[in-house]
């Protein structure tokens, strides 16, 4: 399985980006990032037929995660971007049916794409 995330940049406090991120294959899809110094935290999932999307209580409201998967590809869009969502945000996939929060859970993780957001 390949991932490629995509779409990160610098962007002002209250901007919006989105994120994509393309695979290989149809699979349970999520977000995660990390800040410097911080661990890897869990932002958003989606099912492989995008019927099912949880989100980090963090995010929720302000982000949204959809797949295209005639593209195979998965979006982050996200608005309302605050300093404290300055982080490389990796893409991931897993096998199985269920989102999930975990890192642990996910078997294939892409490169990451670095989002700055400036106050």
């Amino acid at each position: 399985v390949q991932l490629q995330a995509f779409g990160g940049g610098l962007v002002q406090s209250g901007g919006s980006l989105r994120l994509s991120c393309a695979a290989s294959g149809l699979y349970v899809m999520g977000w995660f990032r990390q800040a410097p110094g911080k661990e890897r935290e869990f932002v958003a999932a989606i099912s492989w037929n995008g019927g099912r999307t949880i989100y980090a209580d963090s995010v929720k409201d302000r982000f949204t995660i959809s797949r295209d998967n005639a593209l195979k590809t998965m979006y982050l869009q996200m608005h309302s971007l605050k300093p404290e969502d300055t982080a490389i945000y990796y893409c991931a996939a897993r096998r199985y049916s269920t989102p999930e929060r975990l890192p642990d859970e996910y078997e294939y993780w892409g490169q990451g794409t670095l989002v700055t957001v400036s106050s």
